[in-house]
């Protein structure tokens, strides 16, 4: 079957593509598609002529490759597959499974003539460890599940149907979520079968084998309690005193604990409120983010759509999808959804709300915080109204047009 091509990936690792010195790391949430990025990189590569004999890919998650554990058995396989002594391109999916491999990897990359691609853990390739023992040796590069844009592209890419109505895809993406493989599934029940097999997953594979969990039923609790309250500021010490008045029996360290091994699996993603008058960032006041929406929907029986922090959420993703920095702003008591930093340090802020058509107190709520930021960054304010605003220089865009139309902010 011919892979959908993930551009704004691609795009950033292609000038890497020859790297024989650096180690390409492709992290992200369990089933997000990196698999899928390496092959489409193993296609590029042969479209512009590498022979296959220079190409060795493993995927030790498959039958084949599954008894390989140690880093002498991989090298052994790696050197089986040698073919030239020009340069060779090394993929290996799935690297966690052999304990110890990175002095094995590193000395591939040592000796020149590898250009070496990693996938696996993203709680392992993401840790202190991994910095510790390959410093300076490799380059990562972050994967998302599908962002709007993404899952729109990717429906018509295989034939699936989609809906004239713009507003309507957006509920069947907030509900069916971005894994690229819920794409092929036809009824809601599958797709949430699946999302919910790759929680389950995520804390075998993930979670299981790096972190004691002493109590099963309390982290399942604690993982309840942030993926149903996505996007609402939590405070630790608020979540600890919410369990212990539950009947819990829990430490605030250990709450920590659950909640850092949640964003360590890629399951959420923290994000730090950042206070624009002292130039600070504000300990313990932050949000969290699901790394897909679909997470929500399959713990939860309902479709009710609460549309504030979906379209939230969903804004969040495709800014982090898009390389940008975020964290959450105040600006005094007024807040700031979202303060963008890019590769080259400018700074964009924007506001979000499903519209600000209703009433001129909702306008005003989006629009005066950007208008207390002095500086010349560009501000937004984005919203699924198709009649646009124009307010002292703030821009107001569609969102859904935006996302669609691949902007940047």
């Amino acid at each position: 079957m011919k892979l959908f091509k993930r551009e704004q990936y691609l795009r950033k690792i292609r000038g890497f593509y020859d790297a024989d010195d650096l180690i390409k790391v492709i992290t992200g949430v369990r089933r997000c598609g990196k698999s899928s990025l390496m092959k489409t990189i193993v296609d590029e590569l042969i479209e512009r002529g590498v022979s296959r004999d220079n190409i060795i890919y493993i995927d030790l998650d498959k039958r084949g490759f599954k008894s390989i554990k140690t880093p002498d058995q991989l090298e052994k396989v790696i050197d089986q597959e040698i073919k030239s002594k020009e340069l060779n391109y090394l993929f290996i999916d799935e690297i966690q499974n052999v304990k110890g491999f990175e002095s094995l990897i590193n000395g591939y990359r040592t000796d020149g003539g590898y250009s070496i691609f990693i996938t696996g853990s993203t709680s392992y390739l993401l840790s202190s460890e991994i910095s510790t023992k390959l410093t300076g040796r490799y380059i990562s590069f972050e994967m998302f599940p599908l962002n709007f844009s993404e899952y729109v592209e990717m429906k018509k890419f295989y034939g699936k149907p989609i809906q004239p109505n713009t507003i309507i895809e957006l509920n069947n993406y907030i509900i069916e979520g971005g894994f690229p493989r819920t794409i092929f599934f036809d009824e809601i029940a599958d797709k949430r079968n699946y999302v919910a097999n790759i929680v389950d997953e995520i804390f075998e594979k993930d979670i299981r084998r790096r972190v004691k969990i002493k109590n099963r039923e309390l982290f399942n609790d604690v993982t309840r309690y942030m993926i149903n309250n996505f996007a609402a500021t939590t405070n630790i010490r608020s979540l600890h005193t919410i369990l212990v008045k539950s009947g819990f029996v829990i430490s605030e360290a250990t709450v920590d604990k659950y909640v850092n091994t949640l964003v360590d699996a890629k399951i959420l993603y923290e994000c730090n409120r950042f206070d624009m008058k002292s130039k600070r960032s504000i300990r313990g006041d932050r949000k969290y983010y699901l790394s897909d929406l679909s997470f929500y929907f399959s713990m939860n029986t309902d479709n009710q759509l609460n549309y504030g922090p979906s379209l939230e959420n969903i804004v969040y993703i495709y800014s982090k999808s898009k390389g940008y920095s975020v964290s959450i702003g105040r600006i005094g008591k007024l807040k700031c959804d979202f303060i963008l930093r890019d590769s080259e340090l400018n700074y964009s802020y924007v506001q979000v709300s499903y519209t600000i058509a209703l009433s001129k107190e909702t306008e005003d709520r989006e629009y005066r915080p950007l208008e207390q930021i002095k500086d010349n960054y560009p501000k937004y304010v984005a919203t699924t109204d198709y009649i646009l605003q124009r307010r002292n220089g703030i821009k107001h865009v569609n969102i859904l047009e935006f996302m669609l139309n691949n902007q940047d902010f």
